[in-house]
């Protein structure tokens, strides 16, 4: 196989953003859009019982999967991946603030409120780095085109659990529902 060499990393050497243990049974994909509101009534709602239930207990694993569906979900993206440590902080950071960051008339204002925010918050990553680097955005837009693909992701959040997509309404009842079926 031929590997491409882009700014001396591949872009295999970019972590994903992932929860939990990694010999869990059960993996969770979670394909989501950082300026959706549905995706952060998730991380509000639902996402904390989980972790604490399943995730924290070792049952399951979950990774977060880009499907920017706008250029300031695409940014976001590129920001919360910027680290490359494979940590949800500033994913979860962003989710738990949206309303402080997604706004804006343009794409430029919005950018701009993101990186304010960014600092606020005191996430020490180079802004202007992280948006533009190439190996970060294909991995972004892959993720996308893998989730169109490979699961007929077309709305955010999509829900993956062991490969098959959570077709229910995405509550915690329904989740741990589906999931106890699992164990």
């Amino acid at each position: 196989a031929i590997t491409f060499i882009i700014n001396s990393v591949s872009a295999s050497e970019i972590n994903r953003i992932k929860v939990g243990n990694e010999d869990a049974k059960i993996t969770i994909i979670a394909y989501e859009s950082l300026t959706c509101s549905h995706c952060a009534n998730f991380h509000k709602n639902v996402y904390p019982q989980l972790k604490k239930e399943f995730i924290d207990t070792g049952l399951v694993k979950i990774e977060f999967r880009h499907f920017p569906l706008d250029i300031i979900a695409f940014n976001a993206s590129k920001i919360a991946q910027c680290r490359n440590d494979g940590n949800s902080e500033i994913l979860e950071t962003l989710y738990a603030n949206q309303q402080k960051w997604v706004k804006g008339n343009n794409a430029s204002e919005a950018n701009d409120n993101l990186k304010k925010f960014i600092e606020e918050q005191g996430i020490n990553i180079d802004f202007e780095r992280c948006i533009t680097d190439k190996r970060i955005e294909d991995f972004v837009l892959n993720d996308r085109i893998e989730g169109s693909k490979e699961f007929k992701v077309n709305a955010t959040p999509t829900i993956i659990i062991n490969n098959e997509k959570f077709e229910k309404s995405l509550n915690y009842k329904n989740l741990k529902k589906s999931l106890e079926k699992m164990i």
